[in-house]
C-alpha cells in the first residue's frame, strides 16, 4: 500500500522508538519481542483507522483518544523512554515528529463561535 510520507513517517518513529525500547529492556538482538511486536501492530492498527485519516494528527495532541486504557499506559512507557534518546540516536526523526504535533496544533480547526443577530 503505497503510504502518504507522514503516515508512513508516523509508522517508522512507531517502530524506532519500539525498537530502542525492547533492545534496551528486554535485551532483543533483532526486531521485537512478542509483547513489544503486540502493542507495535496495535499502534499501526490505531494508526489506520484513525478518524482523521490522511489528516491525522500525532497522537500526543489528538483530540480523540483511540487506544485502549493498557495500551495507551504501556507505548507511554515506551515513549517516556525513547522519546529523549530519539534526539541523539534519529535527530531528523525526533524533529519531524515535533514538526507534525506543532503543524496540527497551528490548524487545527477552532471551535465555531455562533453569531447571534440582533434585529
Amino acid at each position: 500500500m503505497n503510504e502518504p510520507g507522514r503516515i508512513k513517517r508516523e509508522k517508522d518513529t512507531i517502530y524506532v522508538m519500539m525498537r530502542m525500547y525492547c533492545r534496551d529492556k528486554h535485551n532483543t538482538e533483532e526486531g521485537l519481542c512478542g509483547s513489544c511486536n503486540r502493542l507495535y501492530e496495535y499502534s499501526i492498527q490505531r494508526i489506520d483507522k484513525c478518524t482523521y485519516g490522511l489528516d491525522k494528527p500525532a497522537c500526543e495532541v489528538c483530540p480523540v483518544h483511540c487506544f485502549k486504557k493498557d495500551a495507551k499506559e504501556q507505548i507511554k512507557v515506551v515513549m517516556r523512554y525513547a522519546g529523549p534518546r530519539m534526539t541523539f540516536q534519529h535527530p531528523w526523526m525526533a524533529v519531524m515528529h515535533i514538526y507534525d504535533k506543532l503543524v496540527f496544533k497551528i490548524r487545527r480547526p477552532q471551535k465555531k463561535i455562533k453569531t447571534i443577530k440582533i434585529t
